[in-house]
């Protein structure tokens, strides 16, 4: 038997073996203890491989009705049923829950237009002299694609079909090659838009919105742990990555840019302009050099834009409101006339009106009820006067401004000197591939990030740009929309039904009482919030072994949720925790799904046991990643604050 299978059933029989032991005698038995029962079942019921969603509504009906049935034996059946029925309508009547198929569309259609190729093509060209560039150009990609599609196993298949013989054909060590894959792919799981997310958000009562903000550098900071992990590892022992060769690294340029390079050397910008000025013929046209050209300064015309727009919302001159405040206070007395003059002018109170403006309000009465016309004809002429008087004079910019400036000159002087005919191809790959994806992936997350739509919305907008990247790419057909709606329509019900069935489970754990005896049992402990906060992660990190993520956010969330007011623990950071906490739940053993799905497309010498150690650095960097948000809360707190103040 193999020692994955043996691992499950050890971990089956402790959790067997400890139900027995802690539970009280059947006497003795009350409904929080059935609760804990219920709880310990599902975890046994789901390590044999029962269907989760089905499991958890079979057990809360049970476990429900004898909740009901211990109240009021009569209508014990009738409010079970009544149970399934609200559980399920208001998890079907959830807003947040509609992102969620439209978001998987777009996955499955980006995943159709078949860019990863193109894709992992052109980074691993443009980080040739990077150490151990072919893995970092598939954890790059993949962090890429992941964020596109947030689908592991799509994410995890294709990049074990294109980068690990590519990796292994270059002499990478096995473990190092299938970790950076399984890693890399599992970053769909946290960078946003990630389905987790909405599931959490959906379970927790937490913003969507707010939770994708915070997952935005958390999920950069994990990749680039990754990135800075194969960098180190390829520099210390290079025979475990060996740099390409001169070979790999060649660029078939066209004929044109060989005969320009040979004249005017290798720089794409002077030899394009000696070329366009019919010093040379290099049996092309004008048009298509200048097209050429184009392309080449775009990096120069993106800058300009970039800092064009950055330096007019910095300049951007600050309304003068105070000053208005001030004018507006002479006619203070004026709007107070005007709207209430009905009410003020009240034969009784007319008199004793006029008596306080003789004392000490004698000139504003005198400016309003004087002379009517006059406010009018003042408003009249600052409004004449304003254009001139009142120009618009903006502020300097700050220091940080031209610092960036001068450095972003410095980078294109330096990029432009060094940008080669053989770059330019390069550049050209990754406007075909990297680009797109990043423009998709932007319009997103941007709209979302910044308000300008809801996550509905927005994965809406994503879906019709998956259609038109398709379309765009020609893979756009009746056989891979078809697959599509397919997929889209399988996963989104299997996400409904854990949602409804966790849901029931919920309602009937909390009916028995079980959630009031681990509240009373954690806080009997007295435990601090950071003591508090390790013990949960350590918790989730371990149910990570033998569950899915879907099975920990549904079944254990809504045990911690209700703790964390006590601790005065935000429900966002707490969730940014667990789903950088989950990515563990991909990688580690015998539930490691992304180590199923490589091992599925890998040559028959990979071993499982082989991309299973692979996976255990990635791991540590995981756990230090986790480390890392607790200690500095603001790598996940700080852009949702700044956006939703």
């Amino acid at each position: 038997m193999k020692k994955e299978i043996w691992f499950g059933l050890a971990i089956l029989a402790a959790v067997v073996i400890g139900v027995f032991v802690l539970m009280p005698a059947p006497s003795q038995m009350t409904n929080g203890h059935l609760g804990l029962l219920m709880l310990a079942l599902i975890v046994v019921a789901i390590m044999l491989g029962f269907p989760t969603a089905f499991t958890l509504m079979g057990m809360g009906m049970m476990f429900g009705y004898l909740a009901f049935r211990s109240q009021n034996p009569a209508l014990a059946v009738q409010q079970t049923l009544d149970l399934m029925v609200q559980r399920a309508y208001s998890v079907m009547s959830n807003d947040v829950l509609i992102s969620i198929p439209l978001f998987v569309f777009m996955g499955y259609l980006v995943e159709r237009a078949n860019l990863i190729e193109k894709l992992f093509k052109s980074l691993h060209l443009a980080m040739a002299r990077i150490p151990g560039s072919l893995a970092v150009a598939t954890v790059v990609t993949c962090a890429v694609f992941a964020t596109a599609t947030g689908i592991v196993g799509a994410v995890v298949t294709l990049m074990g079909l294109l980068a690990l013989p590519a990796m292994l054909k270059a002499g990478y060590q096995v473990r190092l090659a299938a970790g950076a894959i399984t890693a890399g792919g599992c970053l769909g799981i946290l960078i946003p838009p990630s389905v987790l997310l909405i599931v959490y958000g959906a379970t927790a009562g937490v913003s969507v919105v707010k939770l994708y903000a915070g997952a935005f550098f958390p999920g950069i900071m994990l990749a680039s742990l990754y990135v800075g992990y194969i960098i180190v590892v390829a520099k210390l022992k290079p025979h475990l990555a060996p740099p390409l060769s001169a070979e790999d690294r060649i660029v078939v340029l066209p004929k044109y840019a060989e005969s320009i390079s040979r004249s005017f050397g290798s720089n794409v910008i002077k030899g394009l302009i000696a070329a366009i000025k019919g010093n040379l013929d290099p049996d092309a046209p004008r048009r298509m050099l200048a097209k050429q050209l184009f392309i080449a300064l775009l990096p120069a015309l993106f800058f300009t834009a970039a800092m064009g727009w950055t330096y007019r919302l910095v300049t951007e001159p600050v309304e003068a409101i105070s000053t208005d405040v001030v004018e507006m206070g002479t006619g203070f007395g004026n709007q107070d006339s005007q709207p209430e003059s009905g009410g003020l002018q009240e034969p009784e109170q007319e008199g004793g009106l006029k008596e306080p403006p003789a004392e000490g309000l004698k000139e504003p009465t005198a400016t309003v009820a004087k002379p009517q016309p006059a406010p009018v004809a003042a408003q009249a002429k600052a409004v004449e006067a304003a254009p001139a008087a009142a120009p618009a004079e903006r502020l300097p910019a700050p220091l940080g401004y031209w610092i960036s400036f001068g450095i972003g000159i410095a980078g294109l002087v330096i990029f432009y000197f060094i940008f080669t005919f053989a770059r330019l191809e390069i550049f050209k790959m990754l406007l075909g591939s990297f680009f797109p994806l990043a423009m998709l992936i932007l319009s997103v997350l941007g709209t979302i990030v910044f308000g300008l739509a809801t996550p509905t919305e927005a994965a809406a907008m994503g879906s019709m740009g998956g259609l038109l990247l398709a379309a765009a790419y020609r893979r756009l057909n009746m056989g891979v929309l078809k697959e599509s709606v397919f997929l889209t329509a399988k996963t989104s019900a299997m996400v409904c039904w854990l949602f409804v069935g966790s849901s029931i489970f919920s309602a009937a754990f909390a009916l028995l009482g079980g959630q009031e005896i681990i509240n009373q049992w954690v806080l009997s402990l007295e435990m601090t919030p950071t003591q508090f906060m390790i013990l949960a992660q350590i918790i989730i990190f371990l149910l990570g072994w033998p569950l899915e993520w879907t099975e920990i956010i549904v079944i254990f969330m809504p045990i911690f949720i209700p703790l964390l007011p006590h601790f005065n623990i935000d429900p966002l950071f707490f969730g940014l925790l667990v789903a950088l906490n989950l990515q563990t739940a991909f990688l580690s053993p015998p539930v490691a799904m992304a180590a199923f799905y490589l091992k599925g497309v890998s040559p028959p010498h990979v071993t499982l046991n082989q991309i299973f150690l692979g996976m255990m650095p990635f791991m540590v960097i995981q756990v230090f990643a986790l480390v890392m948000l607790y200690v500095f809360p603001g790598i996940g707190l700080w852009l949702p604050e700044v956006l939703y103040k």
